[in-house]
């Protein structure tokens, strides 16, 4: 089973959540509903700009606590060197 390593925004506003997930479509939808509550459905994070595969839990547990320790200037890096536009990339998942 895969796990992923994902980042949500809301360009208008700018603000960046970093999660981990073993189903990323569903997580995606989860937050673009709104559902659960908490941060994303605060600041309508709504758009899926980047995501990482993993194999092992752990290595996707690790990469996603080093990168919300980065500053916003890596993060933004990171985003566009995949996802220049900030393509929301929902629509790219299988």
């Amino acid at each position: 089973m895969p796990y992923y390593v994902y980042i949500m925004t809301n360009r208008e506003r700018g603000t960046l959540y970093i999660g981990v997930t073993n189903d990323m479509a569903r997580r995606a939808w989860e937050h673009r509903e709104g559902i659960g509550g908490g941060f994303t459905k605060k600041y309508g994070l709504d758009q899926l700009v980047h995501y990482e595969e993993f194999v092992d839990i752990g290595d996707a547990i690790h990469r996603e606590k080093r990168l919300k320790h980065w500053n916003r200037a890596w993060k933004i890096a990171l985003i566009e060197s995949g996802n220049p536009h900030w393509e929301n990339l929902v629509f790219y998942l299988n």
